[in-house]
């Protein structure tokens, strides 16, 4: 399998998760990197009318998380430790999460990832580590097409 198709097999595998028929995101990962865009709904919100962190730590993980397994062609990467910082809410329009891997291992990778919205203001960032599972990529649904 080429880096291409590697690629467009984690994104399908992305839009096949269930947890991802909830939030309904797009994905595009290429080399080292991912990109992750959710629009907003209202019943992300907690009480007081904003998304959610939840909904934060989701994207930034999850592009630290794909960022990371585009460099892994075998086995799923799992996410050993994340830490999130909350810098601004928002209650509509499009979340945005970028993420790339700044160092990577044989078994570990890094990756910082950012959260924008529609206008480019910063509204988090992270950095996680995400280390090589024993479960295969070719087992998930969706990865061979």
């Amino acid at each position: 399998m080429d880096d291409e198709a590697h690629y467009r097999a984690l994104e399908r595998i992305y839009r096949n998760a269930p947890t991802n028929r909830y939030y309904e995101p797009t994905i595009r990962v290429s080399h080292a990197a991912s990109e992750i865009r959710i629009h907003i709904r209202p019943d992300f919100h907690h009480a007081a009318g904003a998304v959610h962190g939840s909904v934060y730590f989701k994207l930034l993980d999850d592009t630290g998380f794909f960022a990371s397994n585009s460099l892994l062609r075998d086995y799923f990467v799992m996410t050993s430790n994340y830490t999130t910082h909350l810098l601004r809410p928002i209650a509509e329009g499009l979340l945005l999460a970028k993420g790339r891997v700044v160092n990577a291992g044989r078994r570990q990778f890094v990756a910082e990832s950012q959260l924008f919205d529609h206008t480019g203001t910063l509204l988090a960032h992270g950095i996680g580590t995400f280390i090589r599972s024993k479960h295969e990529l070719a087992s998930s649904a969706g990865f061979a097409g």
